[in-house]
């Protein structure tokens, strides 16, 4: 099963989502989960955000790895190994569009890996980690959605507090 299919590839999953007018499927109730998911994924955002912006992207991995690590030996899905999905998907994709803004050699002189390898293999955890599971794709779309939602404000917050600022100025603007 690759359930996991919007979550791999942030940007190019958004751009597919663009292009296609069809909405999402909703997860079959029997999927449902158990605890309030917006608010789980923002204390998701907020510890990973936290991690990221005091000691950098390495510690931050090394939280999510851990977190992986923890809650994948448990024998069902549940609101920790969610969190760790969600702090995946949210530092790697803004790895990826940090990446993304440089060029190759600059990336490959720094020791650091292409947005295509970033997807890669955050694409490989995330699927592993609901199939693991057996989480349908309609289930992975909708962390994606309520990780975009609620999780992504909050992480950008603490990590770019300037843009974060900007963004919400530029928010309030079109507003009026």
């Amino acid at each position: 099963m690759a359930a996991a299919g919007a979550l791999i590839a942030g940007t190019s999953a958004m751009a597919r989502a663009g292009a296609n007018p069809e909405p999402p499927k909703a997860p079959a109730a029997s999927e449902a989960a158990t605890w309030d998911q917006a608010a789980s994924i923002r204390a998701a955002a907020e510890r990973i955000g936290r991690v990221h912006r005091a000691r950098g992207a390495t510690a931050a991995y090394e939280l999510i790895e851990n977190c992986y690590k923890t809650h994948s030996l448990a024998s069902t899905y549940g609101e920790g190994f969610e969190s760790c999905i969600a702090q995946d998907y949210l530092e790697t994709r803004t790895l990826i569009l940090v990446y993304s803004r440089m060029p190759p050699e600059a990336l490959k002189q720094s020791g650091v890996p292409s947005p295509q390898q970033l997807a890669d293999s955050m694409g490989h955890r995330i699927s592993t980690a609901f199939t693991h599971y057996k989480k349908s794709q309609a289930y992975a779309d909708e962390v994606k959605r309520l990780v975009d939602v609620h999780g992504q404000p909050v992480f950008l917050a603490l990590v770019f507090p300037e843009a974060a600022e900007a963004i919400e100025n530029k928010k309030a603007k079109e507003k009026k």
